[in-house]
């Protein structure tokens, strides 16, 4: 387990990080638009991980993970209240880009940010060596998590999370949809999800937080 002086120096060193407006992995023509404000919870205690994809536009502006209608659900699905969902010694938080992309041309949140994953996230994960479950929250935390284990969608992926789960080695890994609202007709076509995934996950949500 990593001391807190550890996480602090990387909490500290994420925080000032300034590379995707600075030196864009795709050039200056394609640098972060606004001001950085990585927002990534990292901790020395909670055993559940969750690995989202990037802040969204209310994050970013209140710097707290998952402060939005998409988070409401996310808690749903976990059966936490907002104080648990927030308690650092329960949850680590640490999405796939640690700042807001942007939109694109369709005022859609644009994918994480390149920059990110290669250069935190192995250090992000290693100095949490107590985490028991990580929760790979849309495709590109799968994609990373899973690696070519994960199947050709996000869709065939939380199909068979059985395969992941319930593992016989290493961490438990739960691959989800994201929360948000744009979900919520796949939630509708996918009745199985609520129905088979979701009592599982709070199981082990209320057992991992105790």
């Amino acid at each position: 387990m990593a001391s807190e002086d550890v996480l602090e120096n990387l909490r500290a060193t994420i925080a000032a990080c300034r590379i995707c407006r600075d030196v864009p992995a795709r050039g200056a023509e394609d640098r972060l638009p606004h001001e950085p404000r990585p927002v990534a919870v990292l901790s020395s205690r909670a055993r559940i991980l969750i690995a989202g994809q990037a802040p969204g536009l209310r994050v970013h502006e209140s710097g707290l993970p998952f402060n939005d209608a998409s988070g409401d659900r996310l808690r749903d699905w976990l059966g936490v209240s907002r104080d648990a969902f927030y308690d650092r010694d329960r949850f680590a938080i640490v999405p796939m880009g640690f700042c807001f992309p942007g939109y694109d041309a369709k005022g859609s949140d644009l994918p994480p940010r390149r920059e990110c994953a290669p250069l935190w996230r192995r250090a992000a994960v290693d100095t949490m060596p107590q985490i028991e479950l990580v929760l790979a929250i849309g495709q590109y935390a799968q994609a990373w998590h899973l690696g070519p284990r994960r199947r050709k969608g996000m869709t065939e992926t939380v199909q068979n999370w059985r395969e992941y789960f319930f593992a016989n080695d290493g961490r438990k890994i739960l691959p989800l949809p994201h929360p948000s609202w744009r979900n919520t007709g796949w939630l509708k076509r996918n009745p199985w999800f609520e129905e088979e995934v979701l009592p599982v996950l709070k199981q082990h949500v209320d057992r991992l937080t105790r």
